[in-house]
């Protein structure tokens, strides 16, 4: 009997023990899901190179270009858009007189001139002390005698008047082209070399010679008794409405006046070789002159 008894108590500790094991028991933690391999990042996508752009276009080389209005500025406009095309970018100063344009030129105003011939440029060099040279020979203007109301020289009376410029190579010019037509006398030998002026004129044959500032000579001309006479500088002449066939008598152009007188581009010193320098003698001197006179009927010479 206490066998059994001892069993059973045996048995009913056994089943309390398990009892309590199985309420203190949680619950299973869930599973991790499994670790998943880091994803492989792609690769950055490569940029496309940039497009080449194509280079900017260089600024044009600005040429400023001093000029009287007729027939040298006609001239450069007829250039412009040639040297337009060699990225040369062409500005034309106007000036109305014969300094300004060499004294813009010497002091850097101006890249170039072009209205001038040798003579008159050596002659300003030396009476103010610049050193301007020429870059090229463009074309001849014959120098003219005119008149409002004459229409030959053989109608000139006795004591009329004849107005020639001031300046020393236009003056010495004019004289020569009145020695040519018989209207007065000249020391022997004179020449552009020896520059006769009106003080050295032998025989005036009773005529009243008189010198003025050149570009004032039309209008001199325009407002002097009637048959006065006046030699004038062609471009002067162009703007007082006259043109070579209007003239009384011009210079005779088979002779070195040509050459002489031919009307050139200007710039300073070491200046002559410049690409846009260049570029604008070539331009004036290749059919510039031709398209002019087609234009105008004007009869000025190229010289090349």
């Amino acid at each position: 009997m206490k066998r059994n008894l001892a069993l059973i108590l045996v048995l009913a500790l056994v089943v309390l023990s398990l009892s309590a094991c199985g309420g203190s028991s949680s619950a299973p933690a869930a599973t991790a899901a499994p670790t998943e391999a880091p994803a492989t990042e792609a690769p950055a996508a490569t940029e496309a190179p940039a497009a080449t752009e194509a280079p900017a276009a260089s600024e044009p080389v600005k040429l400023v270009v001093g000029a009287s209005s007729t027939p040298h500025g006609e001239l450069l406009e007829i250039v412009k858009p040639v040297l337009a095309q060699q990225n040369i970018d062409l500005e034309i100063v106007i000036y109305d007189d014969y300094v300004l344009p060499n004294t813009a030129l010497q002091d850097g105003t101006l890249d170039a001139n072009y209205f001038q011939h040798a003579p008159y440029m050596n002659s300003f060099n030396a009476s103010n002390g610049t050193d301007l040279v020429s870059a090229g020979l463009v074309h001849y203007e014959p120098m003219g005698i005119y008149s409002s109301s004459l229409k030959d020289l053989k109608d000139l009376a006795a004591g009329a008047t004849i107005l020639v410029p001031d300046d020393e190579s236009n003056q010495t010019r004019a004289l020569l082209l009145l020695q040519q037509e018989g209207l007065i006398v000249l020391p022997e030998g004179a020449s552009v070399d020896t520059a006769p002026s009106v003080l050295d004129i032998k025989d005036a044959k009773g005529y009243n010679v008189q010198a003025a500032q050149a570009d004032a000579v039309p209008s001199l001309l325009a407002n002097s008794a009637e048959g006065t006479i006046a030699v004038i500088n062609y471009n002067y002449a162009l703007n007082a409405g006259f043109k070579t066939t209007d003239a009384l008598a011009i210079e005779d152009a088979s002779g070195n006046a040509a050459q002489t007188y031919a009307n050139l581009v200007a710039v300073r010193r070491g200046d002559e070789s410049r690409p846009e320098i260049v570029a604008l003698v070539k331009a004036l001197q290749d059919g510039a002159v031709d398209t002019f006179n087609a234009n105008t009927g004007a009869g000025i010479v190229s010289i090349k």
